[in-house]
């Protein structure tokens, strides 16, 4: 310290110190002047005497004006130096930098004059510095003072030139610290940071693409800025870097999708819509690379296609139909696991594009990877299941087709009708909106009898017997209205001729006995009509109820459709159809005389060419009634198609009708039992009901004459006293 005051005059030292500028710029040139002697003759111990003078005693200074003397001194004695700075510059740089955060902005702002001084002389040397000088600029780019604001940002650009100009620059060291200011909020700072992105981005030495996933989310980040000067800046770097991976033969694809997927979901639209154009690029550009992310792909994807900026769902499905024509294989990194993950998680989305989307990757992992698929079978049959009560019809349809196509297999097709019945058996309304749509389009993709013999197997042995009732009575309607089950219908025609429709007839036959109006029209359109006449026969009083005569309602404004011309051309040729008349007959005298039922059928049959009382009390070429009714008594059934010229009936193509009207019987009795052990039981919890009503009427009027007691000695207590 003698060694820099032997050199450096008392007069120096005090101006260095001087409130007055003038006099602290004058000191400093003598201070100038003087570096560059000892520099000249060498003496580098006292120029080091000097600088360590000046921090000492001056910058780090309690006093304010110290500190603005010694960095103008020290930015003089860098100027002294001139080429022969270096050997000093981690004296002089430190004290510098440490002055930026100094609580005197007009310090700092010297600091900023200094540090700029310091530059201009020693140019690329001061790079060892750069990490410290970046993270002072970045703090001072926000500074509170606009004086030092306009320092910082001339300082900035000078270290931008030195930096494009140097071939010290180390990018690896540089971007951690990158990394870590690319979290701040402050728009200042956000400018100041991508300007410096767009000067390193420019330099050709600097690969700053190879890094560009450690920064990559800031950028993203500064999208939603409030400042649409940042929202551009950012936009305009990104776009660069954009361009940039597609000219680029490697790339870091992995990394970088990871950040998009994240951006996709943003709340602010911009952003939303540069994380899919990107995800786009990607999926065009990626190939093998992306194969890992494609399941994290797909989750930012479909929730896009159905965003409320028409742009982003543009590119969004764009997007989609790229990675689904990518026909990847498991073997190499595809995880179908995953990506049927992805998809049931969306069938739950709120949209209807998305959850339509999702369902067209389930189907097409099922086509491309059946046996991967059906291993996760489990833990997406029950979601597919659910959104068969989907609101969208085009949702519904598309799962139906999934099902289908899961269900080629016996083992599984039996596995999908058992889980559909026990969905319509907890969701009522399931049944109700959907049943006819689903039972349908299964019959279209599933063959409508292999579908309808399974439906009547389960039902059959069915515990829950209203259900069944319902059940059955849904699929009759299905079966007697939907042009799908034309075949079906034409089918169960031919049941008394052709083996295939009498095994259908008797496959559907038992669980059809759980409603009386079911089995009735099943025997109408199979044409068994004396076994429908000996079913009407049998109906007692608790069998025609309320939901009977609406049930038979229906079925006879059916008879009236096109489906049934059959059976009212039959009627033109009543005496060989006895049956038949009989049947129908039977039907409108269970309907009420006054509903427009029993008219529309009443009238069809007066319609009916008249035949004498001898035809009438006779079967059809010669048999006689009584001979009907013998064979009918014996459990023979003879129906007026099949009778002969001679009498003679044949087997009925081996349907026993005797077993078939038991087996209705038999059903019919368990369901009456059913619903007298269901009205007992209201009853009985009616009468309970009733009777604890009555057991606490008592108890309550002793309970309030206790309170009406108690609130009159309480009304006798002076004010104040306490009720215990």
């Amino acid at each position: 310290m003698a060694e820099a005051h032997s050199v450096t005059p008392a007069s120096v030292l005090r101006n260095l110190s001087d409130k007055l500028y003038e006099k602290r710029k004058n000191a400093a040139l003598e201070v100038e002047g003087i570096v560059k002697q000892l520099a000249a003759a060498g003496d580098h111990e006292k120029i080091s005497a000097v600088i360590t003078l000046l921090t000492t005693d001056y910058t780090y200074s309690p006093q304010a004006n110290y500190r603005k003397g010694g960095l103008i001194g020290l930015a003089a004695a860098t100027v002294g130096l001139s080429s022969e700075t270096a050997q000093h510059l981690e004296q002089i740089v430190p004290p510098v930098l440490n002055s930026f955060s100094d609580q005197d902005s007009r310090v700092r702002y010297y600091a900023c004059e200094a540090l700029y001084n310091i530059a201009k002389v020693v140019r690329g040397d001061f790079i060892i510095f750069f990490n410290q000088i970046f993270d002072a600029l970045c703090k001072l780019s926000a500074d509170s003072d606009a004086n030092v604001q306009s320092a910082a940002h001339l300082l900035d650009r000078l270290v931008k030139d030195i930096v494009t100009e140097s071939d010290q620059f180390s990018i690896e060291e540089f971007i951690p610290l990158l990394r870590e200011r690319m979290n701040v909020l402050n728009p200042y700072v956000r400018q100041f940071l991508v300007g410096w992105i767009t000067v390193l981005d420019s330099v050709p030495d600097i690969d700053m693409l190879g890094f560009l996933p450690d920064f990559l989310d800031g950028l993203f980040n500064m999208l939603s800025d409030s400042s649409h000067e940042i929202r551009q800046q950012a936009d305009s770097a990104l776009s660069e870097f954009l361009q940039e991976i597609k000219n680029s033969p490697s790339v870091d694809y992995g990394r970088m999708a990871e950040i998009l997927v994240q951006r996709a979901g943003s709340p602010d639209e911009f952003t939303r819509l540069t994380a899919i154009t990107w995800i786009n690029e990607f999926v065009k550009l990626g190939g093998d690379q992306l194969v890992p992310y494609y399941a994290d792909i797909l989750g930012a994807i479909l929730p896009c296609i159905s965003d409320k900026e028409e742009k982003i769902r543009v590119v969004a499905r764009e997007t989609n139909e790229e990675l689904r024509a990518i026909n990847a294989d498991p073997a190499e990194g595809f995880d179908v696991g995953a990506i049927l993950a992805i998809a049931r998680r969306q069938l739950s989305s709120e949209w209807e594009a998305t959850r339509i989307e999702s369902l067209h990757w389930i189907s097409t992992l099922l086509n491309r990877h059946r046996s991967e698929v059906l291993c996760f079978l489990n833990d997406i049959f029950d979601t597919l299941l659910k959104a068969l009560s989907d609101p969208s019809d085009e949702v519904v349809l598309l799962v139906l087709e999934i099902h289908a196509c899961i269900a080629e297999e016996a083992k599984l097709f039996r596995q999908l009708v058992v889980f559909l019945v026990y969905n319509f058996r907890v969701d009522n309304s399931l049944l109700e909106k959907r049943g006819a749509l689903i039972i349908r389009h299964l019959c279209v993709l599933l063959d409508a009898e292999r579908v309808y013999r399974e439906l009547s197997t389960i039902l059959e042995g069915e515990s829950d017997l209203d259900f069944a009732s319902i059940m059955v009575q849904a699929l009759n309607l299905i079966l007697l209205t939907s042009s799908e089950l034309k075949e079906l219908r034409d089918l169960l025609k031919q049941s008394l001729v052709n083996a295939a429709g009498k095994d259908l007839f008797v496959s559907l036959y038992a669980s059809w006995c759980h409603s009386p109006m079911a089995i009735i029209s099943l025997c109408l359109l199979a044409q068994t009509y004396q076994h429908a006449s000996a079913v009407i026969q049998l109906l007692g009083e608790e069998d025609i109820n309320v939901k009977f005569l609406v049930q038979l309602d229906k079925f006879i404004r059916l008879l009236e459709t096109p489906i049934f011309a059959y059976l009212r051309l039959q009627l033109l040729e009543p005496d060989r159809h006895i049956w038949l008349l009989k049947a129908l007959y039977g039907l409108l005298m269970l309907l009420p005389q006054q509903s427009s039922a029993f008219r529309m059928l009443h009238y069809r049959l007066n319609t009916v060419p008249s035949f004498n009382s001898e035809q009438s009390r006779r079967a059809p070429s010669g048999m006689a009634y009584s001979q009907i009714l013998h064979h009918r008594s014996s459990g023979s059934q003879i129906e007026d198609s099949n009778i002969n010229q001679d009498g003679n009936f044949n087997s009925q193509n081996g349907i026993n009708f005797t077993l078939r009207l038991h087996q209705f019987e038999d059903m019919q009795r368990q369901h009456r039992m059913h619903e007298k052990t269901q009205t007992q039981s209201r009853n009985n919890s009616t009468l309970l009901s009733k009777e604890t009503q009555r057991q606490e009427e008592p108890r309550i009027m002793s309970t309030a004459s206790e309170l009406s007691k108690t609130s009159s000695r309480s009304s006798r207590r002076g004010p104040g006293q306490l009720q215990l």
